[in-house]
């Protein structure tokens, strides 16, 4: 059965700080252990006043401490901005403090600007460097071998679960050759999710840590009372892609009765070229669309992105979604990866 698990934004709006963003993002993990969901992700943005997980091993930390069954982790760490004894030494002791619920995933995209990039002390060429990187951490997170003279310290030994996130087919054949689980971003880039699935599937190879494919699609779904309703909370996401497109990213913005008052034509086809495969509904009209997602992709797993602006609405929102997707949906008691 397909499982439900949450990437979160840690979106700093109008009306709250950064601060604000962290503990409502852990008040959200709380709730969603309770709702069934399985995992519970942030990812590294650096140089975005609107996104507040920049540190993002640190707001894991934050989360984790206040939950206590959830799976906890990074979608993603983009690895190229760090050396990877940094990332196994973080990881592996998120994983000591939060045993058995830490997930590691991760990009090879920069995931800022080359300004920010440069600050970072990190270069566009680290990139081809991935798939090393990868392996790298893997021996990090291995027993230590006798007389083992460089350890990624207290990480030798946690053997914390890796996942090869992606919105290409690069992604989709390293995870395959590694043997590695598969997260595909298809709720900002749907355009390549078909064939990247079935490249993966075909080219598998099992591991130590994975006998079968397994695979996660990331998807924007929010739920309402109305149709009408959802739509209009949708705005708020709406105008983060078209202000993302004119260079002026900044905090999250509340919902508008007319999106069509705000983005111009072009912008529009940008956006929502993007958000396509987005399910924007009544509590029944997400439940047909995540029963048509999954009947597409065949996918283990739903990444969920509900992008709404008050927080008492977005947890409603994800309450929803569970409701919607029960029978449809189950995480079971003991994951696989």
């Amino acid at each position: 059965m397909t499982a439900l698990s949450i990437l979160d934004l840690v979106r700093v709006t109008e009306d709250t700080d950064a601060r604000g963003a962290l503990d409502n993002a852990r008040e959200l993990a709380g709730h969603a252990e309770q709702w069934g969901y399985r995992r519970f992700w942030v990812a590294e943005h650096h140089n975005m006043i609107g996104i507040a997980s920049a540190a993002t091993s640190v707001v894991i930390g934050h989360i984790a401490a206040g939950t206590k069954t959830i799976r906890v982790g990074a979608g993603g760490i983009m690895l190229p901005n760090h050396a990877p004894i940094v990332i196994a030494e973080q990881f592996g002791t998120l994983e000591r403090l939060f045993p058995g619920r830490i997930d590691l995933g991760l990009g090879r995209a920069p995931g800022t600007d080359q300004m920010t990039m440069r600050a970072l002390r990190r270069s566009l060429q680290n990139s081809d460097n991935f798939p090393q990187d990868i392996q790298e951490l893997q021996a990090y997170f291995a027993e230590a071998a006798p007389g083992q003279r460089l350890q990624a310290v207290p990480a030798a030994g946690t053997n914390i679960p890796l996942w090869i996130l992606g919105s290409s087919n690069f992604g989709a054949q390293l995870a395959a050759v590694l043997g590695l689980p598969y997260a595909f971003a298809s709720h900002f880039a749907p355009e390549m999710l078909l064939q990247a699935l079935d490249i993966y599937r075909t080219h598998f190879e099992p591991s130590e840590q994975l006998a079968k494919p397994h695979t996660m699609i990331g998807v924007n779904i929010i739920a309402a009372d109305t149709d009408a309703e959802a739509k209009r909370l949708w705005t708020t996401q709406q105008m983060s892609f078209t202000n993302m497109f004119r260079g002026t990213r900044g905090l999250s913005q509340p919902p508008i009765d007319d999106i069509e008052t705000y983005w111009s034509p072009a912008e529009k086809m940008q956006a929502m070229g993007m958000l396509r495969r987005s399910i924007i509904g009544s509590k029944e009209t997400v439940r047909a669309g995540i029963a048509a997602l999954i009947e597409e992709t065949k996918a283990d797993e739903l990444m969920i992105v509900s992008d709404v602006y008050e927080h008492p609405k977005r947890l409603k929102s994800y309450l929803m979604i569970a409701e919607a997707a029960a029978g449809l949906t189950k995480a079971p008691a003991a994951a696989a990866c």
